[in-house]
């Protein structure tokens, strides 16, 4: 029993020193986090159109007299002038009726002269006392008849050498031709359209825009791009919204001028019309790894030059499929962390990784 008690002091006393030392907790070491710094740019959401060139003005021509197509001198696609022919009816009958007209003046202008000096005649004798007054008035009617045929037939010789000239349908814009409805050998009426002329100088690209677009294509800035340049780009301007729907497609008809169309836009070529915000708020693009919440909204990672982390509440202005715009809660220049946001604690240091590597 005696030979126990040493061996349950030494105990006791170990036991006492145990409870009073204090161990050192491990330092815990800095965490790497990848960071990106802040750069704020205007935001300016674009939307895409795909849109076919038309030309703004287009000329329906056809003959101003009735009948049968002789020659049709152009194609489409040709370029075209003012005054410069596109197709000729067969003017036989047209050539008559000018001759026709023009013996009517000769026979008109002898029936005057004849009237005129039976005139001169009888007022020679009325003045000797050798006429009567009713004579003297019949031959005055007589010779105001002979003037009124006379102008009759004047103004019929014109008419017919205005519809000889109608039988060669002319250019009345320069252009290109877009659409040929008459071959040689078609009998075709009076104001029947027979070429289609596109005025070249006035191109416009058409789109048709979505209801919920309609917005932001009113107050946007366009511009256009040609599939086959997509280098190069075109201001355009919107000139015309349809009021109504397309009723099979809902969706409406918007017209952009394009004010510095060059030779190469041709009509019927595919381009790109994007729309941008005219005024677009000042936002930073962030990964949405970056976001960090824990209950009290988005917020984000702002690591400062101490290499400490402080979480700083930010402001959303919209979301994107892999990233986040804000618009207040950070500077331009500051450090977010965008990778490992969710195992950083308030106060821990972190090491900044330049780059991920596998």
């Amino acid at each position: 029993m005696y030979a126990s008690l040493p061996m349950l002091i030494l105990g006791l006393a170990v036991t006492l020193a145990g409870c009073q030392a204090t161990p050192q907790e491990a330092a815990k070491p800095d965490r790497p986090v990848l960071v990106q710094s802040v750069a704020f740019e205007p935001q300016a959401p674009e939307r895409t159109f795909v849109a076919t060139i038309r030309p703004r003005v287009e000329s329906d021509l056809g003959f101003r007299v009735a009948g049968k197509v002789a020659k049709r001198l152009v194609s489409v696609g040709d370029a075209v002038k003012v005054g410069q022919a596109l197709a000729a009816l067969d003017a036989t009958d047209l050539r008559l009726q000018r001759e026709q007209a023009e013996a009517e003046v000769r026979a008109a202008s002898a029936a005057l002269q004849q009237a005129e000096a039976e005139l001169r005649r009888i007022l020679t004798l009325r003045g000797q006392g050798w006429s009567t007054t009713a004579t003297l008035d019949r031959q005055q009617a007589v010779t105001e008849e002979a003037r009124g045929r006379m102008a009759r037939a004047e103004r019929a010789l014109l008419l017919a050498e205005n519809a000889l000239s109608y039988a060669t349908l002319t250019a009345d814009i320069d252009g290109v031709v877009t659409a040929t409805q008459v071959e040689p050998g078609h009998v075709v009426d009076t104001g029947k359209v027979a070429i289609r002329i596109a005025r070249s100088s006035e191109k416009e690209a058409v789109i048709a825009v979505p209801e919920a677009q309609i917005a932001a294509v009113r107050t946007g800035v366009a511009s256009l791009a040609l599939w086959s340049n997509p280098d190069k780009r075109y201001q355009a301007t919107l000139r015309e919204l349809s009021p109504s729907a397309d009723p099979a497609t809902r969706t409406y008809l918007a017209r952009f001028s394009i004010p510095a169309a060059d030779e190469p836009v041709q009509f019927g070529m595919t381009a790109t019309v994007t729309i941008s915000e005219a005024a677009a708020s000042e936002v930073a693009r962030l990964p949405l790894s970056s976001l960090h919440n824990q209950g009290g909204g988005p917020a984000v990672w702002v690591v400062g030059a101490d290499s400490r982390p402080v979480l700083r509440p930010v402001t959303i202005a919209a979301y994107q499929s892999r990233d986040v715009l804000i618009t207040q809660g950070v500077s331009d220049g500051e450090h977010v962390v965008v990778l490992g946001a969710q195992k950083l604690d308030p106060g821990q240091r972190v090491r900044i990784v330049e780059a991920l590597q596998f």
